[in-house]
Order: structure tokens, then sequence, then C-alpha cells
């Protein structure tokens, strides 16, 4: 039985695919950017390099579609997009949820395009989320069910967006005023801390190899959370080596600390792996603890 559902549930997916390639930035107003010509790099699947923003919309049949959309944000280290493992294949499996997914393909802090490394990515998440805020209605969800989800280094950014109020977009018009902080935030195996327990290559990226102790504390996401953070959902895996469970725990302590509604779970295995497809049933489970969890917040 479990076998053929896995089969139906491939042959779902297989089905679908991106309806939309949206480029968030009204031509020529894209900030932080030296001008340049640069060209879309891909290697072994993954994204080094874009030659502009790009958002992804994934939509189900509207007979099934929700108000609530989400924005995925893909890791990579920033210095790279796992944009299918850990973008496509997430929104498709939301579509199956009857949610609107966009996937964000944002600039990354190491491209020589970039004037000010740390706020590219931010500037992208916020614009992204101001297009879907601003364009609800063509897309049939609520602008006020606009969340994200980020994977490692993508749930960092995703944290920056939930954290950082300062509209750093320079977009102009009735652009001002739609909101940037999204309504909710689900982190998977987040990059969090930036010091004792940062993942050093994401570090590196973002801030350079030289940042100094202020920069580190500023882009610590944990020591950003305010009463003001929404709604957040963390996942985690014990045994994940490459972004220590510390940065999801920092991150929680944090938010009862300023009494912000969420909750997290640590897995004792998942790696740093926990995904669409996961290698243990228990593991697995993170998606229908996430899907309840949207229902505790009121997204439906």
């Amino acid at each position: 039985m479990k076998k053929t559902v896995f089969i139906l549930l491939i042959l779902l997916f297989s089905q679908l695919s991106a309806q939309e390639k949206i480029m968030i930035w009204p031509k020529g107003q894209m900030p932080n950017s030296k001008g340049l010509q640069l060209k879309t790099e891909e290697k072994e699947g993954r994204i080094t390099q874009i030659k502009e923003t790009e958002l992804f919309a994934f939509l189900p049949p509207k007979e099934d579609r929700k108000q609530m959309a989400v924005i995925i944000i893909p890791g990579g280290g920033y210095y790279k997009l796992t944009y299918d493992l850990n973008g496509f294949q997430i929104a498709k499996w939301f579509n199956t949820l009857g949610i609107s997914a966009f996937v964000l393909n944002y600039r990354l802090p190491i491209s020589p395009d970039v004037k000010q490394r740390e706020l590219a990515p931010l500037q992208d998440i916020q614009a992204a989320i101001k297009y879907l805020r601003k364009n609800a209605a063509q897309y049939g969800i609520s602008p006020d069910q606009v969340g994200v989800i980020g994977t490692s280094a993508g749930g960092h950014l995703a944290a920056m967006a939930s954290n950082i109020p300062t509209d750093y977009t320079e977009l102009k018009g009735d652009w001002e005023n739609i909101p940037t902080i999204p309504n909710f935030a689900i982190l998977v195996s987040p990059v969090i801390d930036l010091g004792e327990f940062a993942h050093i290559g994401s570090r590196n990226s973002l801030l350079g190899e030289n940042a100094s102790p202020e920069k580190i504390s500023e882009y610590s996401m944990q020591n950003r959370v305010t009463e003001k953070t929404p709604p957040t959902i963390l996942i985690h895996a014990q045994n994940d080596k490459t972004v220590p469970v510390m940065n999801s725990i920092l991150y929680y302590q944090a938010m009862i600390k300023n009494k912000v509604k969420g909750a997290l779970f640590i897995f004792p295995e998942g790696e740093h792996k926990i995904g669409i497809m996961n290698k243990t049933e228990l593991t697995d489970n993170w998606k229908k603890l996430c899907i309840d969890w949207l229902k505790t917040i009121g997204n439906k």
C-alpha cells in the first residue's frame, strides 16, 4: 500500500512544473548592483551564479487553491542554490496541499555584481514578498497569508526576512507601503548563529572571511528576534553535523523570551538532509507536523 501511494505521489510531482517565471525587479531598478551583465551558471544541479533574481510560481488548481502562499528559499551555504532539491520539489509538495508556492532564486552574496554582499539576498526576498502581496488577487491568494520556508542558509535568509524590519528594496511609489515581514516562517535545518555554532561556509559567503565580532552578532538571527517576529516552526536533526542543532535551539529560546508563537521539533536522525524524501519514517513526519502547525496559526 505504501509503495502504491509513493508511486502515485511521484507521478503527481512529475506532472507539476512552474507555471510562470517572474522577474521581481522592475527593469533597471535592482538595487545594490554594479550593472554587470552576468550569465546564469549551473554546476551539478546547483546554481552558482544567476543573471538576475527569479521567482518561479507553482500554483495548484483554482478549485483546490487555498489563500495561503509560501516563498521557498533554497539553501546552499550562500554560495550556491539547491533550487531543485530544496526548491522545486518542496513547491510541488505544497501544491498537493492546495498551497501556492513560489521558489526564489536570489542573488548570492559572492556575486561579482553585488556592491554590499550581505544585503543582496535580503533585498531579493523582501521584493518577492512585496510582489506577491501586491499581486495577490492575480494568484488567488491572500496578501495576509504570505509565508516563507527556508532550508539551511535559506533558513537564515528566511529568518532575516522575519526579523529585519528595514525595507532595503528601494522600490518607490505604491510599493513603499507594502510590508516586507512574512506572516509566518518555516525553518528547516536553518543556519541561525554565525558565531560559536556557525556554518563557516555560510558566514564567510555572507559576511566575508574577516567579519568583525559586531557584524557576526548583528547577523546571528537569534539576536534579532522581537515580539514582532512572525509565528515560526523550526525543524532540525540532532545528528546534523553541517549546521549544529543549537542553531534552532538558540532561535527558539529567543522566541520564547519574546513570546513569539511557534514550535521546535528535533529529530534524533536526519543529518542535514531533511526534505521531501527522508531516510526514516520518523524524520519524514516533519511534513505532517508542519501541516498541522500551519492550521494552528489560523492559515488554512
